[in-house]
């Protein structure tokens, strides 16, 4: 365990890309997202606003499981640290990162319907479709969300570590193809109004599920390719 820890230490050399970064993207999109609101609901204080620019920083995560390996793993190596331990100590060092980001958003969504849209009947944190679930679903589908965006980054780093560009290029058409005979099963069999009306069903927890899902399948996928990857 204290291994693990010292891995979660280590990561945290450079807070600035951990904390720093991602609090700058939140206030700096919900700033300017508040000012273009500001400016719009002065020709019509009637109309209900959105923005997903709230969502920016769960974005700066995909880029953050890329740097997160990239960065750190040849030093771990250096330093005799076992894969194991720096997949845990990485991993475990985001999940509360991400946790902390979920309970951030839950808590500005409801300053947000407290003051009426930050007082513009804007919808930036508390975003309809989600904010019509109690707190721990809202909570667990951000932080599956984030999750899942680091671990597509991480897991794309692993890649490109165990096999450089060759495998992103593999990888890369390998996905292309199969998205592409999905949706050729799909027209061939004249499945698109039940496909729509299968994602049209799902609740908010239904996709966290599913997106969770694909977070545990990225996850062994990532470790899988770790224990071989080379600095």
């Amino acid at each position: 365990m204290s291994r693990i820890v010292n891995v979660a230490r280590m990561q945290l050399i450079n807070k600035w890309t951990f904390l720093g970064i991602p609090m700058v993207i939140l206030v700096a999109s919900t700033t300017f997202t508040l000012a273009i609101w500001a400016i719009v609901s002065r020709n019509s204080s009637d109309a209900v606003l959105f923005s997903g620019s709230g969502q920016a920083v769960m974005w700066y995560f995909l880029a953050l499981g890329i740097q997160s390996l990239t960065l750190t793993f040849p030093f771990s190596q250096a330093m005799s640290v076992s894969r194991r331990s720096f997949y845990l100590g990485t991993l475990g060092l985001f999940a509360v990162i991400a946790l902390a980001y979920s309970v951030l958003y839950y808590v500005l969504g409801l300053i947000e319907k407290a003051t009426g849209g930050w007082g513009m009947n804007g919808q930036l944190f508390a975003l309809g479709w989600i904010a019509e679930n109690n707190a721990a679903v809202q909570i667990l589908f951000y932080f599956v969300a984030m999750v899942l965006l680091f671990m597509i980054g991480f897991w794309c780093a692993t890649v490109y570590q165990r096999w450089k560009a060759t495998g992103m290029l593999i990888v890369g058409i390998g996905f292309a193809v199969i998205v592409l005979a999905l949706m050729a099963m799909v027209t061939f069999n004249d499945w698109w109004v039940l496909v729509g009306g299968w994602l049209g069903s799902l609740t908010t927890l239904g996709v966290a599920l599913i997106l969770g899902t694909i977070c545990v399948l990225l996850a062994g996928g990532s470790y899988v390719t770790l224990r071989k990857a080379t600095t």
